[in-house]
């Protein structure tokens, strides 16, 4: 699988499991495995997940965001030749800090850092920005299933 940089779309296609509407990285821009990894989400007003603020302004739900940050994460162990029969599942969160909305129109860039990495389990530190402003940040932990056949 060629891992030529950026990774558009249909390369994430290859990549993960996941499909429309509920793949939520457009791209990947950078890529060390093992150590980091930077993606984008682009935020339209037709996304069927926003929601609403009390005065009616759509906005991305920040369980959305954990979910997309999960997904560049899990981008960057399945980029492992080791790793790419297998599946990751999303153990747990810790210290997710929601900082401010999301809305239709803005450039989501999320990066990813290794904590801890093992041979079945890791734990990954997400930050993802808006114009350079944190809009959520945590740790999250995964395990890696048996490879699938």
């Amino acid at each position: 699988m060629d891992l030529s940089l950026p990774l558009d779309y249909a390369a994430i296609e290859r990549i993960l499991p996941h499909r429309y509407p509920f793949l939520l990285v457009d791209r990947i821009t950078e890529l060390e495995v093992d150590k980091r990894i930077v993606g984008i989400k682009n935020v339209s007003l037709n996304e069927r997940y926003l929601s609403h603020t009390a005065d009616g302004s759509p906005v991305l739900p920040s369980t959305i965001l954990t979910e997309a940050i999960a997904q560049v994460g899990a981008i960057m162990i399945l980029a492992k030749p080791e790793n790419r029969q297998r599946l990751p599942y999303f153990m747990g969160i810790e210290r997710v800090r929601y900082r401010r909305a999301v809305r239709p129109g803005d450039v989501v860039v999320i990066e990813v850092d290794v904590v801890r990495l093992r041979s079945r389990m890791g734990r990954l530190k997400g930050v993802a920005r808006v114009d350079g402003k944190s809009v959520i940040d945590g740790t999250m932990t995964f395990a890696l299933g048996p490879p699938q056949s």
